[in-house]
């Protein structure tokens, strides 16, 4: 085996680059940082060494991705992590997209590079900003193996009959429209995480997982296989979310364009910018929300009340999907701080054996942890998701034994 064990994580977004430097054999983070609003005479680049460095934040214009990585490079350098140490194995890169071709964690290659490519109409925000900083890292260290770990891997698992829509056969196929679903790495993580909290194997363990975040979703997880999932097409389709509609009648974008007069780019801000929570009652924070119902403002509670019945509406549907249930798992933003929406979204179900202790459930940790009563028949957990370790896994099992 190599001695180089160190993995760099790269979430490159349209103006942001996100980044961890994780050691796999210590089972420690050795850095964090962010630089954003590149492009921006705004930039800013935030790092956090977490060997007992101090946070550092260096301000001024960033021009493109590739000076946004090479000041990664300065920040890690100072901290005796530069990119050019031996000890780095390899780089993993988050991207969004990767249709039907890509199903697990693959290095990257000319020929990967070109399918990635070829999926962007699928992920037109996303792919190109991912593509973006897997050049620039690659002519960084061009010796280095790069990983792409993909949002919708986890999810190709789908039966068919899950993932196909019922419209017209030919025209779903030559246009690739079906349901790929996403958060992937999240829903990875916290089924096999939550599996191991119950002392299960995650092969015979099946879990249902609530990603809530500003985006969410939820997932159907059978044996550590994903079998079905809230999002679609795109990140648009399922739960209510911060700005996003979720479900709703196809039929109302057309009357949109018809009545309202909107074209497709008006619709599209629609019902990804402006709708989900901050449609509802202008406010995107679960936390303000919470905040504003206990002033009794009545669109806070209705918000959050449409948010929570669409919410109860996928549980229990993926309990039908699942047959058994031994977990429900809550995570990201909202799942592992919002007590109240964990609460509200539960009530109810005790039929599917689903109850919340309202002792534990009011508890913060950053740990996972239980929150059902003893006795009860399906576990109820808060597991915090950790996207940037799962890549960095993913990629490490690939390359770093090679």
């Amino acid at each position: 085996m190599t001695a180089a064990s160190r993995v760099l994580v790269l979430n490159s977004g349209s103006s942001s680059v996100k980044y961890q430097l994780l050691d796999m054999s210590a089972h420690a983070r050795l850095a964090t940082g962010l630089v954003e609003r590149i492009g921006e005479e705004t930039s800013r680049l935030v790092h956090t060494p977490l060997n007992g460095g101090e946070r550092r934040e260096r301000g001024g214009r960033v021009a493109d991705h590739e000076e946004a990585l090479r000041a990664v490079a300065e920040e890690l350098a100072a901290d005796g992590l530069g990119l050019d140490s031996p000890e780095l194995a390899a780089i993993g890169h988050r991207v969004v997209h990767g249709g039907l071709t890509f199903t697990e964690p693959t290095v990257i290659d000319e020929k990967v590079l070109a399918e990635i490519e070829r999926l962007v109409p699928l992920a037109p925000l996303h792919n190109p900003a991912n593509l973006t900083g897997i050049r620039t890292a690659r002519s960084l260290r061009p010796d280095l193996p790069q990983v792409a770990v993909f949002d919708t891997a986890f999810h190709t698992t789908m039966p068919e009959h899950a993932a196909r829509y019922a419209i017209d056969r030919e025209t779903a196929d030559a246009h690739r429209i079906r349901r790929y679903g996403f958060h992937g790495t999240s829903h990875a993580f916290v089924s096999r995480a939550t599996a191991a909290l119950l002392g299960k194997d995650p092969a015979e363990t099946n879990v249902i997982v609530l990603h809530l975040g500003n985006g969410a979703s939820a997932s159907a997880v059978r044996g550590g296989r994903c079998v079905d999932t809230s999002m679609g097409l795109t990140p648009l389709e399922g739960l209510v979310m911060g700005t996003r509609s979720g479900d709703l009648d196809p039929a109302v974008i057309f009357h949109l364009m018809r009545v309202a007069g909107m074209d497709a780019d008006e619709v599209d801000r629609l019902l990804n910018k402006k709708s989900g929570l901050v449609g509802l009652c202008g406010d995107n924070d679960m936390r303000e929300i919470q905040r504003r119902i206990e002033r009794n403002d009545e669109a806070a509670r209705l918000a959050f009340d449409i948010y929570v019945h669409r919410l109860k509406k996928y549980i229990g549907a993926y309990c039908a999907v699942l047959g058994r249930v031994d977990a429900v798992a809550f995570t990201a933003g909202v799942g592992e701080n919002a007590a109240p929406v964990r609460e509200a979204a539960l009530t109810g179900l005790d039929g599917l054996g689903l109850r919340v202790d309202a002792e534990l459930n009011s508890v913060r940790s950053d740990r996972p942890r239980l929150i059902s009563p003893p006795d009860s028949r399906v576990a109820v957990a808060v597991v915090p998701t950790d996207e940037e370790l799962e890549i960095a896994r993913q990629t490490y099992e690939l390359v770093g034994t090679k």
